[in-house]
């Protein structure tokens, strides 16, 4: 039994689901044994299609109808972990042999997550992985607010709530009895989570007080490592899982670097490139898991060429370096291209040619928008709305700070009429805005890897566009 909290969130969204039970027939007793039919329905659809992935690969497609529903028929499975995209939102789904399921949800931007719900077979650990995830995404300025505290105490903050978690799962696995692999991925929906605050605190801690070192902490403190299992290839692509993994690793390297190289600080890219290959030379050492330890060398590539943002031989030495680690020849084509974007947008450099559409519905370039003129392109998205209004006052004094500058705004993952309503809801003039019909040709040729991103250029050539919206535009004209 969940507890009222989270049976609270589950029974609104429970309530969605109803009418469809009623509507939409699984039709069991014509399946066969092995067979999973997995059907739902999309309000507000933001695409065309379902499509069902395990790990990296698509297991199948589905077309919603002209009710906006869906269904697909899997004659068999890989039992465990899949995730399923409704362009441009995902979520985890758990399946196993002869599981028949439904789902509803909204895929507008603000919804998507809060109004899934599961029904049927494994409805329950489905159900509550989702319930886990928006309870660590409102968890998260409580947990912000622990980092100050001691070791000691901040470790007791996160074992304490992720006790409370484990007891709910219990109660939950003597109700429903959960099948062995459905009970140990909920669980790992909790534990990573958790372990992941704790392989954060040295760093945040050492922000929130000032300190000028990484506090000591002794093995008490990562008794969550002595269970780590570094090759567990069905939580490979479980994002709670790879982030703690990652998070571990740099807090080893930068361990070991500190140790063994008498190095503290990484700020400049001499000192990222050392810090980095240790990562590679550690997660080479340590992770036998094909597919995790792929992921685990493409996440560092792209780590330290984001942070540096070079084009140099130290750059080209340590692509070398990756290629020779990595087995991956998809991961090894995505970092020669990140590379040459990174290439195309070093200072001096011609403006891509990225094309964008206005509020007329009219297509025009970057280089349009920017000729003649001191320009700052800056982001950001519907599904950030916080940041939307953040940007959009932080934008409104650079304006008045430095006339002799345009500013225009991209909005990116952004459907024409939601963008046109959000510009009109928030007051913000159309001019100079646009909008992005094609997010992955942005992202790769503009390295937009935050939205706090800007990219300043004078006339048609980049002066820096790697910059910090927030803090990195001059504050004097």
């Amino acid at each position: 039994m969940f507890s009222f909290v989270l049976l609270n969130g589950y029974m609104k969204r429970l309530l969605l689901l109803l009418p469809l039970i009623g509507n939409i027939s699984c039709g069991e007793n014509e399946l066969p044994t092995a067979a999973v039919h997995f059907a739902g329905e999309i309000v507000n659809p933001t695409s065309d299609y379902v499509v069902l992935h395990r790990n990296d690969k698509v297991v199948d497609s589905a077309q919603l109808d002209e009710n906006n529903r869906f269904s697909f028929v899997l004659d068999s499975i890989d039992e465990g972990l899949h995730h399923f995209d409704h362009s441009p939102q995902r979520q985890y789904i758990f399946l196993e042999k002869g599981d028949s399921i439904l789902i509803r949800l909204n895929a507008s931007s603000s919804y998507f997550d809060e109004s899934l719900v599961f029904s049927g077979d494994n409805e329950e650990v489905n159900n509550f992985m989702i319930e886990m995830f928006l309870t660590y995404e409102d968890e998260e300025p409580l947990i912000y607010s622990f980092y100050p505290l001691s070791p000691e105490d901040f470790s007791a903050k996160i074992d304490s709530l992720r006790q409370q978690k484990l007891e709910e799962l219990e109660q939950l696995s003597i109700s429903s009895e959960l099948s062995e692999k459905a009970y140990t991925m909920a669980k790992a929906s909790i534990d990573y989570h958790s372990y992941l605050y704790k392989e954060k605190y040295p760093f945040y801690h050492k922000k929130k007080t000032g300190e000028t070192t990484i506090h000591k902490l002794d093995s008490a403190f990562y008794t969550h490592r002595e269970s780590l299992d570094l090759n567990n290839g069905e939580l490979s692509y479980f994002r709670p899982y790879y982030d703690f993994v990652k998070n571990y690793f740099g807090n080893l390297s930068y361990k070991v670097c500190n140790a063994l190289c008498g190095m503290e600080g990484f700020a400049s890219p001499e000192e990222q490139l050392h810090l980095n290959k240790h990562k590679l030379a550690l997660i080479d050492s340590l992770v036998a898991e094909p597919k995790l330890r792929d992921n685990l060398f493409r996440n560092v590539a792209m780590d330290y060429l984001l942070k540096v943002h070079n084009a140099n031989k130290d750059c080209d030495a340590f692509i070398n370096e990756f290629e020779a680690l990595s087995n991956n020849e998809a991961h090894k084509e995505e970092i020669k291209y990140l590379y040459k974007g990174i290439q195309n947008l070093q200072p001096q450099q011609e403006l891509p040619e990225v094309w964008l559409e206005n509020a007329e519905g009219n297509a025009v370039s970057l280089k349009e928008i920017a000729k003649g003129n001191n320009t700052v392109f800056y982001f950001w998205t519907s599904d950030q709305k916080r940041h939307f209004r953040n940007v959009t006052r932080h934008i409104a004094k650079l304006k008045l700070l430095h006339p002799n500058h345009q500013f225009a705004g991209i909005s990116l993952k952004t459907n024409r009429s939601e963008w046109v309503a959000l510009l009109d809801d928030s007051g913000v003039r159309p001019e100079n805005q646009y909008r992005s019909t094609d997010f992955e040709e942005i992202q790769n040729a503009l390295i937009v890897d935050g939205l706090n991103k800007c990219i300043i250029s004078r006339d048609t050539l980049v002066v820096n566009a790697f910059a910090n919206v927030f803090t990195s535009f001059p504050s004097k004209n």
